[in-house]
C-alpha cells in the first residue's frame, strides 16, 4: 500500500509552491484534485518550455507536468457562486485543502480557513505565500524571485565588489514545498492524536531564510562568485566544446599535487605562488587562470571521474539534458516517464525520497478538466442533471 493512500486533498494551489508540495503526496497515494477553470488558467499551464512549441494548448506545459504528476483535474469556476458552492463541498470531502491565492481571496470565497473549520474541527488548511499570512510582511504580494531578496539570498549572491544577483528562478516555489510537505505531515499526526486540524501557514521567505542560517550568523558575509572563504581552487572551469564546465573543489590542501598531476602539470604544484594553502588564496586570480587554461583540454566528464578516484572533489556542471540522460540518475531510478496524451512519455523527476518496501506511483499530470466527470459524480456525488445546469451556466468551466 502507498503511503498516504486514503488521504484525500482538495488543491487550490496555483504555479510553482503549492503544487510541488501537493505533487509529493499524490505521488505518495494521496487523492489530490486540482481545482482548475478554463476561466482562468493556471500559470503552469501557460509556462514554457512547449511540447511541440504549442504555447497555446493549455495540456502542452512540461513544467506543469512535472509539478502536477498523479493528480486529478476538475474546473470549476470560483468567480461565480454556485461554482464555489461545488468547491465547498470539495473542501468537504477533503483531508486537507491547499491554496497559495493572495491573502484574503480564499474568505472572499467563503472558502477560508475559519469558515470551513467551523463544521468541520478536523479540517487541515495548507496555505502557502510569499511571506506568510500573520505577522507585519502579512498580506505582501510578490513572486519567488521577491522573497530571494527579502530573505537575504541575493545579496549573497553575485561576484566579488559587483552587484546583488538574483536567482535565476523562483527559489522560492522550490524552498517553500519542502516545508509545506512536512507542515502536513505533522497536522496529520497532530490530528491523529487530538481529532483536530490545522491551518498551517508556510512564508516562502521565511523558508528561503531557513536554509542559509550558518551565512546570517556571519557579521562579513560577501558576494564570492564561485569562490570559497578558504578553498582554492574553488570554482566552475572550462573544458573541452562550448560552453562545457567542470566544478572543482579543493578541500584537503595535501591533495594539491594529485590535482596538478592529473592536469598534466605535475611543476605547478611547485610553484612558489601557489605550494601552500595560503599561497594559492593569496593569488587566486593566477591559479584560476592557470587552472583554467589546463581544464580545457579535458572532457568534463572523464576528468571528473578521474579526479574523483584521486580523492578530489569535482564534478561536470551539468545541463538539462545531461541530467534527464545521466546513466547513475536513471539507474538509480530517479526519472520516470508517464505517458501524457500530449507531451508523450516526456521524463519526470521522481521522488527523491523512498520509503523502504513501501510502493509509490507517479502517473502524468491531468489535462485540463481530465477527471470532471470522476469528481462531479464518484467523489461529489452530484447527479447528471446538476452538473449540466452548471456547467450550462458556466459554474463548472
Amino acid at each position: 500500500m502507498t503511503a498516504l493512500k486514503g488521504l484525500k486533498v482538495a488543491d487550490f494551489s496555483w504555479v510553482g509552491a503549492g503544487p510541488r508540495a501537493t505533487k509529493d503526496l499524490s505521488d505518495n497515494g494521496a487523492t489530490v484534485v486540482k481545482v482548475e477553470s478554463r476561466k482562468r488558467l493556471d500559470l503552469g499551464r501557460l509556462s514554457p518550455p512547449f511540447a511541440n512549441g504549442d504555447s497555446k494548448n493549455p495540456d502542452a506545459s512540461v513544467f506543469f507536468c512535472q509539478v502536477n504528476t498523479s493528480k486529478l483535474s476538475v474546473t470549476i469556476n470560483l468567480s461565480d457562486p454556485e461554482g464555489q458552492a461545488v468547491a465547498r463541498r470539495l473542501c468537504d470531502w477533503a483531508d486537507v485543502v491547499v491554496e497559495n491565492f493572495s491573502p484574503g481571496y480564499m474568505a472572499r470565497i467563503g472558502l477560508d480557513y475559519a469558515t470551513l473549520s467551523a463544521d468541520r474541527p478536523e479540517l487541515i488548511m495548507l496555505s502557502v505565500s510569499v511571506a506568510g499570512r500573520s505577522g507585519p510582511m502579512a498580506g505582501y504580494r510578490g513572486y519567488g524571485n521577491i522573497a530571494a531578496a527579502q530573505s537575504g539570498h541575493s545579496a549573497l549572491t553575485g561576484w566579488p565588489g559587483g552587484d546583488p544577483h538574483l536567482p535565476p528562478f523562483a527559489y522560492g516555489d522550490v524552498t517553500a514545498p519542502l516545508f509545506a510537505s512536512v507542515g502536513v505531515m505533522a497536522a496529520l499526526e497532530h490530528r491523529d492524536r487530538t481529532g483536530l486540524g490545522c491551518h498551517l501557514d508556510v512564508s516562502q521567505i521565511e523558508s528561503m531564510v531557513q536554509v542559509i542560517p550558518e551565512l546570517l550568523a556571519k557579521d562579513d558575509v560577501v558576494r564570492m562568485g564561485n569562490r570559497d572563504a578558504v578553498m582554492a581552487p574553488h570554482g566552475a572551469f572550462p573544458t573541452e566544446g562550448p560552453d562545457r564546465w567542470i566544478a572543482i573543489a579543493l578541500e584537503d590542501p595535501a591533495l594539491w599535487p594529485a590535482l596538478c598531476e592529473e592536469l598534466g602539470a605535475p611543476t605547478l604544484a611547485m610553484d612558489t605562488r601557489f605550494v601552500t594553502a595560503e599561497a594559492r588564496k593569496a593569488n587566486e586570480n593566477a591559479l584560476e587562470a592557470e587552472i583554467a587554461a589546463l581544464t580545457a583540454g579535458f572532457e568534463r566528464f572523464a576528468l571528473a571521474e578521474a579526479l574523483r578516484a584521486r580523492g578530489i572533489a569535482a564534478a561536470p556542471v551539468a545541463d538539462g539534458r545531461d541530467l534527464c540522460e545521466a546513466r547513475d540518475l536513471i539507474d538509480g531510478g530517479h526519472f520516470v516517464a508517464p505517458e501524457h496524451p500530449v507531451i508523450g512519455p516526456a521524463k519526470m523527476p521522481a521522488l527523491a525520497m523512498r520509503l523502504h518496501d513501501t510502493p509509490w506511483h507517479m502517473g502524468p499530470a491531468p489535462i485540463l478538466g481530465q477527471h470532471n466527470d470522476q469528481v462531479y459524480y464518484d467523489i461529489l456525488g452530484m447527479g447528471r442533471a446538476e452538473v449540466e445546469s452548471l456547467i450550462g451556466k458556466g459554474a463548472l468551466a
